[in-house]
């Protein structure tokens, strides 16, 4: 079972990691509310231990943004909030279970064993277009003008991203953390490498423009922006 955790805190996060590998789940993690939006919604989980307060975007933002693309992947909401009214906000916001810190581990165990055998229709997005662009996600072919042309695996996760997520600035560290998780040992060249790629390979096609933002990161626009 596949499990995406969502928490900024990271050595809260990380001990969350290990605690469901022990228990033999596959676990990706997130310590941004961008970065967990766009797993959870390219990624089939049977599972999302997700943070009421995140950077970028809360919780409940999250949740919300799932529910209206139609994903009933079942979300346990973690927060420091005990009150009524914040565990009905949380629920009505489209949560499927409510856990207070501190909470013991045993607990969450079992609560994520619970939602992950509910039943989820979820099924990854097959293609996304953009300014034209046609990306075919399965077979990491792009297309444009009759032309086309096909991705390493790496540069389909760094494009998606960047649709997806189109107009916005990522920084380096959001999209090495996406494309490669969290506690892999990636350096910043490594991604600009890809980039470089990726973007002669868009150029070819004279289609979208990857820019780098000088000191932050990247952005994607169409090609007459």
């Amino acid at each position: 079972m596949r499990v995406l955790i969502v928490e900024d805190e990271v050595s809260l996060a990380q001990a969350l990691v290990r605690l469901l590998q022990e228990e033999h789940f596959q676990v990706d993690m997130a310590v941004d509310g961008e970065e967990g939006l766009l797993l959870a919604t390219t990624v089939p989980y049977d599972a999302i231990v997700l943070d009421w307060m995140l950077p970028s975007m809360s919780g409940i933002q999250i949740v919300q943004q799932i529910r209206e693309r139609s994903i009933t992947t079942p979300i346990l909401m973690l927060t420091a909030k005990d009150s009524v009214e914040n565990r009905v906000e949380g629920l009505n916001a489209g949560a499927d279970d409510y856990l207070v810190k501190p909470f013991a581990t045993e607990e969450l165990i079992a609560r994520v064993r619970a939602l992950s055998r509910r039943p989820s229709d979820f099924v990854p997005d097959q293609s996304l277009t953009f300014d034209d662009l046609y990306f075919d996600l399965i077979t990491r072919t792009v297309k444009l003008h009759d032309q086309e042309n096909i991705l390493s695996p790496k540069e389909a996760q760094i494009l998606e991203m960047l649709i997806r997520h189109a107009g916005q600035v990522l920084t380096r560290q959001q999209m090495m953390d996406a494309v490669w998780g969290y506690e892999a040992d990636v350096l910043e060249g490594v991604l600009d490498t890809y980039v470089h790629h990726l973007r002669k390979r868009l150029a070819a096609l004279q289609g979208p423009i990857i820019h780098t933002i000088r000191g932050v990161g990247y952005t994607l626009r169409g090609s007459h922006s």
